[in-house]
């Protein structure tokens, strides 16, 4: 009992141990904060990863595919069993992305990936990352007639962060039309009045480039009355709307007997990433380089030998986002029955479709790794490739785990510092107290009764620090968005921006089993830390001791 009030005694009187207590507290807070930020951010990464790519993935090593992917189907179910509760064929093939943003061509390298809209969403959670509700629900490459998101459909607030798709879809096809026919009755007008007052303004190509299609365009329906409709005049009234480009494929349109009337009629829908299509300001909001509605120009291989590239007009539809920029800049979803047709990938003798990959839903519960080495031992390794989605991006989860390692090492040196702080107080009281120590020895004390007065006194100084350490850590990690928003209206200053990190609240997840861990690694080093001092303080001599003084 003696060594308990000890302990206790010297707790509350030697101020000193303030400073190992507080070194104790700020790092258990530090590691405990670290790791809960860092926790949310590798969960909302890895699902968005997985958000994006399915289970397994199961694909042809060529780019032409594999024949009848319904029998490959067959085949899978039969191998893996009950544990495959979705399947669904995709085709996946680099291309070049064209499209034209005030007289100026802009393109971007992607992967065009064809997709089967009533299977795809069955195995990932690609639909819900889309922008028009309907799509949400039903994904369909039929052009919506508006309704798209103004507001981030994945963000807890209520801000307009799109204003630019309030009128996306079928009023901007028809708007941009609209403008398009104006500025070409205008031309043909005054190319018949024998010119204007403004070549700029009747002939594009004495604008020069500086002056791009839509600024004449925007320029004749200043100078000219119209019955254009109350969308296109806003539109033109506003500086800071999107640019509504002149249709830059109407030569490539096929002509089929019957001329498209880009009013009414669309071509191929595409999906394309957000990333692909706009760009953030700093105030948040998203300006979009082309809108659901607009045309756009894709290059891509086909499935031949050699391979030759070919070119097709399609109309944008919807975008998608993932939140992970590689996904966002680079994918692009359309129709796999058209990317099959454009590519020659349907045999004209059997009428067989190839397809170069199949996405695969497994159940809740169920072992990738086991199902994977399953279908790994059905199918010839030197024809086809299974993998996960954890194989699939193996590289970047590792790079993230190993972060997080170095990090708490790194962290864990604040408390290994609380700790020689510990061992230099411990010792500093055995010499203070040495008369003190050959007076309990004289009386009867142990040895180990002695050592055990530093040993609890370095016990009660670890769950003390790590207790208050815990109390701060979980604060600030539960609340960390408000402290965030508070930084922010002391400084003036953005802590988080959202245009970097794409995340509107700082994620944050504590595990139990992380916080339990920590607590214990610095109650452990406060306890080893008065393991010296304990052991001198016990093999003194109570003759030698008591003659101290």
């Amino acid at each position: 009992m003696y060594k308990l009030l000890l302990c206790w005694r010297y707790l509350r009187t030697r101020w000193i141990a303030l400073a190992s207590i507080v070194s104790v507290t700020l790092g258990v807070a530090t590691m405990i904060v670290v790791n809960a930020v860092m926790a949310g951010f590798s969960y909302e990464m890895q699902t968005r990863i997985h958000g994006i790519l399915s289970d397994l993935v199961f694909e042809s090593h060529s780019l032409s595919g594999f024949q009848d992917p319904q029998w490959h189907m067959d085949e899978i179910k039969r191998a893996a069993g009950d544990d495959i509760v979705g399947m669904t064929p995709t085709v996946a093939v680099p291309a070049m992305l064209n499209f034209q943003v005030r007289g100026q061509w802009i393109t971007r390298q992607i992967m065009l990936i064809g997709i089967d809209e009533t299977t795809h969403a069955k195995v990932s959670d690609f639909g819900r990352y889309l922008q028009h509700p309907g799509n949400r629900g039903q994904l369909s490459f039929a052009l919506r007639d508006g309704g798209y998101d103004t507001i981030d459909s994945q963000s807890d607030t209520k801000a307009v962060t799109r204003p630019a798709l309030e009128g996306a879809g079928w009023p901007h096809r028809r708007m941009r039309v609209e403008r398009e026919r104006v500025w070409r009755e205008k031309l043909e007008a005054d190319r018949r009045a024998g010119g204007a007052a403004d070549p700029a303004a009747t002939d594009p190509a004495a604008s020069g480039p500086s002056r791009s299609v839509d600024q004449q365009v925007d320029a004749v329906l200043a100078a000219t009355t119209t019955d254009a409709s109350p969308v296109a005049a806003e539109a033109a009234a506003d500086p800071a709307a999107p640019p509504a480009t002149a249709d830059p494929f109407r030569q490539a349109r096929p002509e089929e007997g019957t001329k498209m009337d880009p009013a009414r009629e669309q071509f191929t829908g595409i999906v394309p990433g957000l990333g692909l299509a706009s760009f953030r300001d700093n105030a948040g909001t998203d300006r979009f380089l082309v809108l659901p509605g607009d045309d756009v120009k894709i290059t891509f291989p086909t499935s031949g030998t050699p391979p030759k590239a070919v070119s097709d007009t399609f109309t944008v539809v919807d975008f998608y986002e993932s939140k992970m920029s590689e996904y966002d800049s680079n994918f692009v979803f359309v129709p796999i029955a058209a990317l099959q047709r454009m590519r020659g990938m349907i045999d004209p003798q059997s009428g067989l479709a190839s397809v170069n990959s199949i996405q695969i839903k497994l159940r809740e519960g169920a072992d990738l790794d086991r199902v994977r080495d399953t279908l790994r031992k059905v199918f010839p390794a030197d024809l086809y490739a299974v993998s996960t989605w954890r194989d699939k991006q193996g590289p970047l989860l590792a790079a993230v785990d190993m972060e997080m390692s170095v990090l708490n090492i790194l962290l864990f040196l604040i408390i290994a510092v609380a700790g020689f702080g510990i061992l230099a107080i411990f010792f500093m009281i055995v010499v203070e107290k040495t008369r003190d120590i050959g007076i309990l020895k004289s009386l009867g004390a142990s040895a180990g009764g002695i050592g055990g007065i530093f040993l609890g006194y370095g016990l009660f100084l670890g769950i003390v620090g790590a207790g208050a350490g815990l109390a701060l850590g979980l604060s600030i990690a539960w609340n960390i968005n408000t402290i965030r928003a508070g930084v922010e209206w002391c400084t003036g200053e953005r802590v988080f921006d959202p245009s970097i990190y794409y995340f509107y609240r700082i994620p944050s997840i504590v595990h139990p089993f992380t916080v339990l861990w920590i607590i214990v690694g610095a109650v452990g080093i406060a306890v080893g830390s008065s393991v010296l001092p304990a052991l001198r303080a016990a093999r003194l001599h109570p003759v030698e001791a008591l003659r101290h003084d």
